[in-house]
């Protein structure tokens, strides 16, 4: 029951691990559509189809979500579900459709429906990769990597490729937005940053966001001046992946983006100003502020921190693999 962008990244190894000891070596990933994945997913060989559902709502509305994703369950007549979450919904629909063996890591009252035994509950403190990682392997299930390195279409990569080709390298690409304000950081920060960025480096830059922070962009390009810089907040998602992988570095909150960024292996420089640090990819490196994270963490997350950290990217000769969209 992922629900974002960067849910479906950071579970996309663990889904590699199970398809790899199914005889189809495939799986039916379900999920809720916020989370882009019949988009994102489209080139992955593990996974055979992503179906959708929905489970938000009033209490009402999630027991008509539960009816419908059992009857669901019961009419795909699957023989066994991985449950890759700690709710208790999908547990319990998969027990009312019948379903004989279901998997799961076994939080709270979830151990109620299913077939394992589930783990320990004090794995639960840890990070999801973490306690995946632990569920997964106590199945007889290995996970060689917790890298996503998203797959996507060779014909869009080139598409994205030569639409970009006159822009000059390195390319930089600034994620706008988060899942909710507190992740975001301040325009005035964005502001200082972009200008800063644009006066120090012959490259270009990208801002991307979604259509939302399209007229955001351009307000920030306007208060900004020196390099070359694109408002490429009308990507669609998987256009914006496959930029993010031809990329040559990634700076923006903890977000989507970040995450694409790290699954296409680009240098993801992550604001975790009001989050714990991811740390399931080492291409992502974290920017925090002095103190660690805090609701009011973002804004404590400066400029001038922000352009310290790059630097060492802006100066350096950047790879042929990565102008060629492979990984380094």
């Amino acid at each position: 029951m992922k629900q974002g962008i960067g849910d479906v990244i950071w579970h996309l190894p663990f889904i590699r691990a199970i398809a790899a000891k199914t005889p189809e070596r495939k799986v039916t990933f379900l999920t809720l559509p916020s989370t882009r994945a019949q988009e994102l997913l489209q080139a992955e060989p593990c996974v055979d189809r992503v179906i959708y559902f929905e489970h938000q709502g009033s209490d009402f509305k999630r027991a008509v979500n539960l009816a419908v994703l059992t009857a669901l369950l019961r009419a795909k007549k699957f023989k066994r579900v991985w449950i890759l979450d700690r709710t208790v919904r999908p547990a319990l629909a998969a027990k009312l459709a019948g379903i004989p063996e279901r998997i799961g890591p076994g939080d709270g009252a979830q151990r109620w429906f299913l077939t394992n035994d589930g783990i320990e509950p004090h794995h639960f403190r840890s990070i999801v990769s973490d306690w995946l990682r632990v569920f997964i392997e106590s199945m007889g299930v290995p996970v060689p990597t917790t890298e996503p390195d998203l797959n996507l279409p060779e014909a869009l990569l080139d598409t994205v490729r030569a639409r970009n080709a006159p822009a000059a390298r390195p390319w930089m690409v600034l994620g706008l937005g988060g899942s909710h304000t507190q992740k975001d950081w301040p325009d005035e920060n964005w502001v200082t940053f972009l200008d800063t960025l644009r006066r120090r480096t012959s490259g270009t830059v990208f801002l991307i966001g979604g259509p939302e922070n399209a007229a955001r962009a351009e307000a920030l390009i306007s208060r900004s001046a020196g390099a070359p810089v694109t408002n490429a907040c009308n990507l669609s998602i998987v256009e914006a992946a496959a930029l993010l992988r031809l990329a040559d570095l990634f700076v923006g909150p903890d977000s989507g983006p970040m995450n694409l960024a790290a699954a296409g292996a680009t240098a993801a420089f992550g604001l975790f100003g009001s989050t714990p640090v991811l740390s399931y990819s080492k291409y992502i490196h974290a920017i925090e502020p002095e103190g660690g994270y805090s609701p009011d963490g973002m804004r404590r997350i400066t400029p001038a921190q922000v352009t310290a950290r790059i630097e060492p990217y802006l100066s350096a000769v950047i790879p042929a693999e990565r102008s060629e969209g492979r990984n380094p």
